[in-house]
């Protein structure tokens, strides 16, 4: 009887969340994120995954954070490994994400540190391309070489630097996320 009581709430929770258990990671509105993730000698694994929905009720894209074991959700916009994929379900423009960067970074980076970074905030969106259904960017953090920035596993290029990536990451795990519902389910907190 336990063990029914067990599976049922577990049921429960996988509908609400939207997350199906893959043994290859996580599966979140038919997309599947891989468990883990290597470069550089360093493993990332998946913390937590999200859907992010345009005015509440369209679909804009999911995602995947992915953390260094050991690593703490409290302390995710310091200098550690840190990887974000984002798979879109609209085309959009390479120029929309450019205005929507400079427009979160602002509000979750004081005015010194943005004057800082801004050349690193400007050569990082001349990087983006327009994306259609299904493709992905991935954004990923090395201490000591940089933030890598790949469109559908292919580099666009890395910016050195860990103001500027956290300054970056905070976009969606900051105080002032582009969306809050997203940024607790990608740090996996419900």
């Amino acid at each position: 009887m336990k063990n029914i009581i067990y599976f049922t709430a577990l049921i429960k929770l996988i509908t609400l969340t939207g997350v199906t258990p893959n043994v290859n990671g996580a599966e979140i509105e038919g997309i599947i994120f891989e468990k883990t993730y290597e470069t550089d000698g360093v493993k990332l694994r998946i913390q937590g995954t999200g859907l992010l929905k345009y005015l509440g009720l369209i679909k804009a894209y999911v995602g995947a954070l992915y953390l260094e074991e050991g690593s703490s959700i409290e302390d995710v916009l310091s200098d550690k490994p840190i990887r974000l994929e984002v798979e879109y379900f609209h085309a959009l423009k390479g120029e929309d994400f450019g205005i929507t960067t400079n427009k979160v970074i602002a509000k979750n980076t004081d005015a010194q540190t943005l004057e800082r970074i801004r050349p690193q905030i400007e050569y990082h969106n001349s990087l983006y391309e327009d994306v259609q259904p299904g493709d992905r960017y991935s954004l990923t953090y090395i201490p000591g070489k940089g933030t890598e920035l790949a469109l559908n596993g292919k580099t666009k290029g890395i910016i050195e630097g860990a103001e500027f990536a956290s300054a970056l990451f905070s976009m969606w795990l900051g105080e002032f996320p582009m969306n809050e519902p997203f940024k607790r389910q990608l740090l996996g907190v419900k």
